[in-house]
């Protein structure tokens, strides 16, 4: 190899490196000590109790049963804004006219 290569490639290496390091050529360095996020910015979350609601998202899938009418014990519920209704362990959905029973996981 010339020189002059090894001299560039030599002070590429010292750059990269102190580019690394706390207080180096980017403010702070790459490598950080301790979690950085800013509340507000794109994929951080607001709290531990947030990640945990997003997380535990609960889904509704309809079946293809229908009755014409929820049991009379049925209770009204809401999941996810969705207004179902309650009976046992059976969850019932208003549709049109009837009601389908769906499944909440």
């Amino acid at each position: 190899m010339k020189k002059t290569t090894l001299v560039v490639l030599a002070l590429g290496c010292a750059v990269a490196g102190s580019a690394l390091l706390p207080g180096g050529i980017v403010d702070g360095g790459l490598l950080v000590t301790e979690a950085q996020a800013i509340v507000g910015r794109p994929l951080t979350p607001v709290s531990y109790a947030g990640v945990a609601r997003r997380t535990t998202r609960r889904v509704i899938v309809a079946t293809s049963i229908y009755v014409p009418a929820p049991p009379p014990t049925a209770t009204i519920v809401v999941i996810e804004g969705t207004t179902l209704y309650q009976s046992g362990t059976t969850y019932y959905q208003k549709s049109g006219d009837q009601y389908v029973v769906v499944n909440v996981q």
